[in-house]
Parts: structure tokens; sequence; C-alpha cells
């Protein structure tokens, strides 16, 4: 647990207002360090700062003169201001008939805080993660100047923001694509025993990612279903549980299940012609017949669906508990190794936790961004969402899931299976060059002299050394 206490709380009522804080900052005599908080989810503590100002830029928290979200109906888009909260950006863009292309599987996070990482969930494979489908930012950079940047404006600038874990500015404004919002999702969840038939069906499904909209599914994610408890807990997100699921029912003797999840969206005038689209679809597919499950729901409700899980957890005091997640890309030549060195081999049959499985593609990633991913056309994510609770279980404790984690990433190393860290965490400057690799890290750390010179922006995720060394 990291607890760390700022010399102070900013709560901007404009972009200049920040602008005004770094530049303070920035021309201290000490290097006065800087951090931008958005929803309070950041990992270990990277939103901190123990000796310098935390910048809470939560739109619900400040006086809310910016006008934003703002959306533009004819040219498709909408400027957010980086506090913003995904949900509300929804619902104003719905508004208009419109929505973001891309999303994450969490709505309450800041429009700012994902797209300093990558913003990745099922629409990824399609239309990129949340990084590709923005069109210009306004960004505080270290040295407090405000400045508009886009692909043909302040390029450099533009991509380093861009999966940047913020440390080249603070981004205050995110012009973002907008595409027709549909009404309703048809959620389709089905389930397989072979991993690598799983597998190759998910990839099959993202390899239409250039056919037309009634011959793809718009969502591809899926997840692993290690032990009894956890298919009907996935279950009863889904359905009733009244009636329970048994792994043994699927012919697994107990072992390890994977569930493809997928949907299509749809309006209301095409909700004649969605049952024959995705049965077209799912005979492609080859996964054990009797376990079809499928439910048709309102397309917000379907993109707010974790929160729904979220209140339900809050209303047993199962939310606001340790969560020592790890998110990893896996190069897809590497998956099945990892399917049977962590999922059939080091976790056993205890999860404490969703594990996400879904391949993107790599084409629809932009290089010249600062996100890291493998150097296969095709990678997987791997998300270990686990909670650690104080149940009396050892397999449930912070330090057991912590230590896990561990021996899950030296089992990688050991194995020489190149996994990149999404939302990376590392404590020595060693560890993120091997994160981002040479050539990125010379151009990394080039972008930081030029845009955050004196080391004040994001102390927390200890990349560079700052000018205050207590800034640590």
């Amino acid at each position: 647990m990291n607890r760390v206490e700022p010399l102070a709380i900013l709560h901007p009522s404009s972009a200049e207002d920040v602008a005004r804080l770094v530049g303070a900052a920035y021309v201290s005599a000490h290097g006065l360090s800087v951090s931008a908080r958005g929803h309070g989810h950041s990992i270990n503590g990277q939103a901190q700062t123990s000796s310098g100002v935390v910048i809470e830029m939560s739109a619900s928290k400040g006086v809310r003169q910016w006008g934003l979200p703002r959306v533009s109906e004819q040219s498709r888009y909408v400027d957010a201001w980086g506090g913003e909260l995904w949900i509300d950006v929804l619902k104003t863009t719905l508004e208009h008939g419109l929505a973001p292309k891309s999303w994450t599987d969490y709505l309450y996070l800041s429009v700012g805080g994902t797209l300093s990482n990558a913003g990745i969930s099922g629409q990824a494979f399609n239309h990129g993660p949340q990084i590709s489908n923005v069109y210009e930012l306004d960004v505080v950079t270290g040295k407090g100047e405000l400045l508009t940047c886009s692909e043909e404006q302040n390029s450099e600038l533009f991509h380093a923001v861009l999966g940047g874990l913020g440390q080249f500015g603070i981004i205050t404004r995110a012009r973002i694509g907008l595409e027709p919002a549909p009404q309703r999702v048809r959620w389709i969840r089905v389930l397989y025993s072979n991993f690598s038939t799983f597998t190759k069906d998910q990839e099959y499904l993202i390899s239409l990612h250039g056919q037309p909209p009634n011959q793809k599914f718009d969502y591809v994610e899926g997840f692993v279903i290690v032990d009894e408890g956890l298919i009907n807990n996935w279950r009863s997100s889904f359905f009733s549980p009244r009636n329970p699921v048994k792994i043994s029912s699927f012919g697994t003797n107990g072992g390890v299940l994977y569930c493809l999840e997928i949907t299509k969206n749809y309006h209301e005038s095409t909700a004649d012609t969605i049952d024959q689209d995705v049965e077209a679809l799912l005979k492609r597919l080859d996964f054990i017949p009797s376990s079809v499950f499928t439910t048709d729901l309102p397309y917000v409700d379907f993109l707010d669906r974790v929160h729904k899980a979220e209140l339900k957890l809050r209303s047993k005091g199962l939310w606001d508990v340790p969560h020592p997640w790890l998110n990893l890309f896996v190069p897809r030549s590497r998956i099945a190794d990892f399917d049977e060195g962590v999922f059939k081999g080091i976790l056993g049959n205890k999860t404490s936790g969703p594990i996400l499985i879904y391949p993107m593609n790599k084409n629809k990633w932009d290089d010249r961004t600062s996100v890291v991913t493998p150097e296969e056309d095709v990678f997987y994510l791997v998300a270990l969402l686990r909670s650690a609770l104080d149940s009396g279980d050892e397999a449930q404790s912070l330090e057991y899931l912590s230590n896990q984690n561990r021996q899950i990433l030296r089992f990688c190393d050991d194995a020489g299976i190149k996994v990149k860290q999404y939302l990376p965490h590392y404590t020595t400057q060693e560890d993120w060059v091997d994160h981002f690799g040479d050539d990125k890290w010379t151009l990394f750390s080039k972008r930081k002299m030029d845009f955050d010179p004196r080391r004040i922006l994001a102390t927390g995720q200890r990349i560079f050394k700052p000018t205050a060394a207590s800034s640590w």
C-alpha cells in the first residue's frame, strides 16, 4: 500500500489554471513536482507526489466552466476535458445519436487517464485502442506551456503524450472521434475446453476487422475459468444464478474452461436481421455446442456493465480492497506456453477475480505513440484482475497474490516470453529501459528532455529521477 501526502492540491477551473501551476513549478528553485489525478484509479501510487502538488482533474470536483463535453455532429467528434469521466462523455454524445468508437471495460475512468495509457476493450481489434481515435489534444507541458497538438500540429508532443504515462504533459482537452451509436447489443458467451481452439476462433474473429458490419462482431473478448465458483460468478452477472452451472457438465473433468465473449450491435430498425447475422458468424466457430448463452440489452447498459458489478461489490464491502492487478501483452506465438505455465500451472484452481484474455491487431496501434506492445502482428491482453480479501484464506491475501504476480513475471522471463506490461509498474530505471527497449527508450528520453526537462511531471511512475530527490 502506498500512502503519500502532497504539499497541496489544486482544483483547476480551466486549462490556464493548470498551466499557471505547472509553469510556477517549472521555475521554482527545487523543481516542485506535479502529478495529475483523474478519478483515482492509478496503480501503485503513480498519481502521488510527496513533495509537490496534485492537480485534481476530476470534472465533478472543480468549478465547471469549460463548456465540455462539446459535440460536433457534422464532424463527428467530441471535445472532452481531461478529467471528464468516459461515462459522462458517453451520456453527452448519446444525446446526439453518436458515441466514441473504442472503450475501456469500466467507464468511470478519466479521459486523460486512459489516453495516458492506451484505453482498451473488446472494440480494439476493430478500431484500435482509444489513443488511435484521438484527433487533437490540448496539453500543458512540463514547462507550463499550453499547446494544441495533433497529427499536423506539434505532432511530436501529440504522439508522446498518447500512451505517455503522464511524462510529457497534462491532457486538458481531447478531441475524440465518434460514430453513430447503436441502440441495442446482442451479448453472447460461449465456452471452450481446448485452448488452441479457443484462440484460433478469437484470432479468426479479429481478422474480420475490415469486413462489412454485418459480417463481423463488434466486440471480441474472452476470459479464463479455472474453478467451480468463478463459472457461477461469471454466469450470475449475465443471468439468474438460480440454476448453477457445473464445469464437469461441459466434459472438462474439472479442468480449465475458456469463455469467448462477443457482441453484435444493432438498431431497432435492423432487429429482424440480427439473428441471421449472428447465426452465420457462430456457425464458423468451434465452441462447446451446449454452452451458448445470449442476452439482448440497451447499448449503454452493455458499456456500463462493470459499474453494475461494482455497485454489487460495494454493497458487500468488497470493492474498496487492494487490487494487485497484473496486465500483460503476450505475443501470439507464445500464448499457448503462457496458458500451460500460468493458467494450467501457477494459478492452480484459485483466481480471486476475473482473468481476461483476448487478441488485438498490431496494425490498429500507432508505433509513433509512447505505448509499448510486442513485436508481432497479433498479441494478447492477459489481465489478472484479482482482489485481495481479508478472508483468512492465504490464497486471497495481498502478499500471496503479489508474490504470484512476481512468479508469473519470472516464469515469462525464464521461458523467454517477451511480454510487455500494460499499466506498467517498475521501481528502477533499468527495468523501464528493458520495458521500452533501446530504441523506444532513446525516443522516450529525448521527448522527456524536450517537454519536461526538469522532470517534474508524474514522478510517481519512477521512470526518471526528479530534480527534487524527495519526490520519489
